[in-house]
This record gives structure tokens, C-alpha cells and sequence, in this order.
């Protein structure tokens, strides 16, 4: 049974928080929300909460596409090899937003993506998200809950997700209605920005 956590996110509770990091640190599975869809998430540093993220999405956790979830840039060199100024200017203009930025992947990923070449990096636009990570003191992988064959409702409103998840996750946290739009996914692996999928946020800015 899945615990249900209200959290506001103009103001997040700091306790509130804690009781989330707690969960990841122990190797919780947690239902959050972001600046696009609800998100499925677990410290990026636990195999073992990984490895059920990936039973849950059906796919091997060494080809998996999940998403590692930012605080800020700062510690983007753990993750990603040396980028040149111009991508960097892009990141930091769009950065918290609802985008997904696929970047060249260092030697220092965690063990169960070593062989990747690419690694997606989210920065969302949510205080709920940010504090979690900036508490947990390292990112989180995140893979979207939305359900190609699901009913909509199930991305946006916390009361039917928590229906449909309670017995997989440890925690979902209600911070309100979500978007039903995930995020655009931007490749700058290349350096010019090549749209994978057009989502929420404005193309403009690249």
C-alpha cells in the first residue's frame, strides 16, 4: 500500500519533503509530480529501486531510456562529458522548464548505464521535484507514468493515480492536477538541437 502525501507546491513543507527523501533513501519507488506529467522516480544511486522501475516499465534497466531528474546544472559534469558554451547557453535558457535535453554521457554514470553514449537531463520547473533532489543530494531516475491505452485522468489527477499505483510504489505525492503533455525531448549529443518529440514548452527559444 502506497503512502498518499499532500504537498503544496507554491510552498513545499520541508518535513513533507524529508518524509519523501526517506522514502528514496531506503529504496522507495515515489509517484511526483513535475512542470508535465506525474513522474515515477527512485534514487539513482539503489540498483535495487532501479531494477524495479524498470520491472515496472517492462524494459532491461541497461536499455532503458529514464531520465535523470536535476536540482540545477551544477552537477551535470557527474553525468555528462565536457559540453561546449553554446549548448550550455541553451540549457541554462531553458532550464527549470519542461524540457528533456539528451547529452553525451561520461564514463562516470552510475554502474547500470556505463555503456550508455547519451543520457537524458531534466531540470523540472516544479519546487516540489527540485527539493526532493536538492534534499536527496543526488538526482533521481524518472520515467513518466502516462499510459498510451490508460484514460487520461489517470496522468493528472493524484486521487486515480494513487488507485492505479498503490500497490507498486511506496509513496505518491498529491501536489494538484497535472499536465496531461509531457516534455519536449531536445538531442544536443550533437550539438545542434534536434527535436525527438515536441511536447509542453516553447520551441522557440532554440
Amino acid at each position: 500500500m502506497a503512502i498518499s502525501l499532500r504537498i503544496y507546491e507554491e510552498n513545499p513543507n520541508p518535513r513533507e519533503i524529508e518524509k519523501a527523501v526517506e522514502i528514496l533513501r531506503k529504496g522507495g519507488l515515489i509517484i511526483y509530480p513535475t512542470d508535465t506529467v506525474y513522474g515515477l522516480g527512485c534514487d539513482i544511486t539503489n540498483i535495487k529501486a532501479l531494477e524495479r522501475v524498470a520491472k515496472i516499465k517492462g524494459v532491461k534497466l541497461e536499455k532503458s531510456n529514464f531520465s535523470f531528474v536535476c536540482s540545477d546544472l551544477s552537477n551535470l559534469s557527474d553525468y555528462v562529458k565536457q559540453i561546449d558554451t553554446s549548448v550550455f547557453k541553451i540549457l541554462k535558457r531553458a532550464l527549470p522548464g519542461p524540457y528533456t535535453f539528451i547529452l553525451p554521457g561520461s564514463k562516470s554514470l552510475p554502474n547500470p548505464f556505463k555503456k550508455r553514449k547519451t543520457v537524458g537531463i531534466r531540470v523540472p520547473d516544479n519546487n516540489i521535484a527540485l527539493d526532493i533532489v536538492r534534499q536527496l543530494g543526488n538526482p533521481i531516475i524518472s520515467t513518466s507514468i502516462h499510459d498510451e491505452d490508460a484514460v487520461l485522468e489517470y496522468t493528472t489527477d493524484p486521487e486515480l493515480i494513487l488507485e492505479k499505483w498503490d500497490n507498486l510504489v511506496d509513496l505518491v505525492i498529491d501536489g494538484g492536477y497535472g499536465d496531461n503533455q509531457a516534455s519536449t525531448v531536445i538531442d544536443l549529443s550533437e550539438r545542434e538541437p534536434v527535436v525527438v518529440r515536441e511536447g509542453k514548452g516553447d520551441l522557440e527559444i532554440f
